[in-house]
Order: C-alpha cells, then structure tokens, then sequence
C-alpha cells in the first residue's frame, strides 16, 4: 500500500517527460553538438597539469569540489556538485512553458558558441581553468539557443545562470575574505564587551581573553566564505522564483553578504562563550561543531530566517480579483 503513491509519481513524471521529450524538436541536432562541445573540454579543457594530472576540464572541477581542508571536511567549493541538479530541476519546473515557446533554429546562438571558444583560449593560454568553466556554460547557452531559439535562452536564463556557481569562487576571492574576517572579529569584540560584558582583546583577527585562557584566530572559514557562497545560492534561487521585478531581486542580492557576516558572528560568539566558561578545550568542541555537528549550522539561521522575512516583506502584491456582475 505504501508504495502505490511513489510508483504513481513516476509513472506521471515518465508521462510528462515522454511527452514533453517529443514535443522537443532538433533533439538530435542539440546532441551532437553537445557532445562534440563536452568533448573539447574533456580532451583540452586543464592547462594546469602541474596541479591536477589531467587534460579534462570535469576531472579539474570535480577536484575542487572534492577537496577537503586539514581536518578533513570538504571545503566550501563542494556546493558544485549539487548544483547542477538544482538547476535540471528549475528547468524542468518551468517545462510545459519552454514547450509552449516557439522552438526553431536560430543562428545568431553561434556568436555565443564562438564566444565561448574565444574565452576558453583566453583561460587556457594564461591557465585559469575558472574562465574555462564559463566558456563551457557560455558555449551551451549557445548551442541551446542554436537548436531552440531565443525564446528559450530567455525562458532558461535564470535556471541557466545558477550554474555561475560550479566555478570555485573560495579561490579567487580572498580580497573579499579578509575584509570579512576583520569585520566579523571586530564586530564579536564590540559585542562581547559592550553587550555581553566579556574582556576580549582583539589583535587583527585573533581573538583572546586577556589571561590567555583561550585564543582564536578568525580564519577565512570564519568569515563568512563557507556560508556566503550558500546564502549567494539561496538568495538568488529564492530571488528569481519569488519575484519579477529587478529592484526586489536586487534587495535579496544586497542582503547576501550581511546575512553571511551575521550567521558567523554568531558562530564566533557561540565560540567564545564557550570558551570563556570551559576554557580552549570547550571553545573548540563548539568550533569543531558541536553535538552532532549542530553548532556547525548557526551560520546559516540568520540567513535562512533573513531571507524568509524579507521576503515576506517584499511580497509582490496580487492582482486584484475581478468580481462577476
């Protein structure tokens, strides 16, 4: 009994994609092309053989995704490897209304294959694969529009422009990071002793108590890196699907980074109460995450219910209801 309702969910979603794959036309044209794209960065996709022994550019990206930092936890890149599942499920979302668009050929989608090819020689000639990863999603933007027209590439936009986050921003956004580091240490230091009552002495991003019980360097973890990219995803998922107009979108883009901020300066302080009762020992039990890991999770309270108020705030207004005579 239990499993009839899963089999009828996919049984309906075999229906609804049998039917939406043959209402698709140049399937077979979008293919090859595709494949023949994947192709050129799997075989000349990494410049950078020195640092992962590979030509292909997927081998490259799933190294960064994969990666894990001293103590063993994946680091804040991983979030690529989801990604483009989120974005197939977005777009399969808005289905029926990309079917009901006037499919067709439309050539001027080469310029944007050819762009492509232009940024991928720029990325491989200096040896930055980050600007290879949006030669790839630049070129298959194109070959959509080639095979399906603009009325797609425009009907796809947003789904499309998550995959911006399969590039690993953490390696190339450390002018970002320390400004953030200092802020989130300045800020547990007012607060703990303004607030809280709680000596801590603050020299750059190292916080401590004046007795040396306990120290903390505010590290790029802390500053907001492992959750900015998070909160930067769910902000512009929830900016999109919630909202049609610009302006309501840019005020959940604008929230991005003080959500982050807070989120850790909340961790930190969790850190530091920790510490001043238990000492370095308790300090980093709570930095480590916690009971289970929970404490790990803080950064990212602030954020969601940030996000969920605003956007309540924010709610577009409904069309009022026309009253038959």
């Amino acid at each position: 009994m239990d499993e009839q309702p899963t089999v009828g969910v996919l049984d309906q979603f075999q229906t609804e994609f049998v039917e939406f794959w043959g209402r698709l036309p140049n399937k077979g044209f979008f293919l090859a092309l595709l494949a023949g794209w994947l192709a050129l960065f799997h075989f000349f996709g990494n410049p950078t053989l020195g640092y992962v022994d590979t030509p292909s550019l997927f081998r490259w990206m799933i190294n960064s995704y994969t990666a894990r930092d001293l103590e063993g936890n994946l680091q804040e890149d991983s979030i690529g490897m989801w990604v483009p599942a989120l974005v197939l499920g977005l777009i399969w979302w808005k289905q029926k209304e990309l079917v009901a668009q006037p499919l067709k050929l439309w050539k001027p989608g080469f310029l944007l294959v050819v762009l492509g090819v232009c940024l991928h020689a720029v990325g491989f000639f200096i040896q930055i694969p980050v600007i290879s990863i949006v030669a790839l999603l630049t070129g298959i933007y194109g070959l959509m529009g080639m095979a399906w027209g603009l009325a797609w590439l425009q009907n796809v936009f947003f789904p499309f422009f998550l995959l911006i986050f399969l590039v690993p921003f953490s390696q190339h956004i450390d002018f970002i990071t320390f400004p953030l580091r200092l802020l989130a240490s300045q800020i547990v230091e007012v607060i703990c002793q303004t607030v809280l009552s709680i000596d801590v002495i603050r020299e750059g991003t190292l916080l401590k108590d004046p007795m040396n019980k306990y120290h903390y360097e505010v590290a790029a973890a802390c500053s907001g890196i492992h959750s900015l990219i998070a909160v930067g995803l769910m902000a512009t998922v929830g900016a999109f699907v919630c909202f049609k107009q610009w302006w309501r979108r840019g005020v959940l883009f604008a929230l991005i980074i003080p959500l982050a901020v807070a989120g850790n300066v909340l961790r930190l302080l969790t850190i530091i109460l920790a510490a001043e009762f238990g000492g370095q020992d308790a300090g980093n039990y709570v930095h480590e995450g916690g009971p289970g890991g929970l404490i790990s999770l803080l950064p990212y309270v602030p954020a969601i219910f940030g996000l969920m108020y605003v956007g309540r705030w924010l709610e577009e207004p409904k069309p009022a209801e026309v009253k038959p005579a």
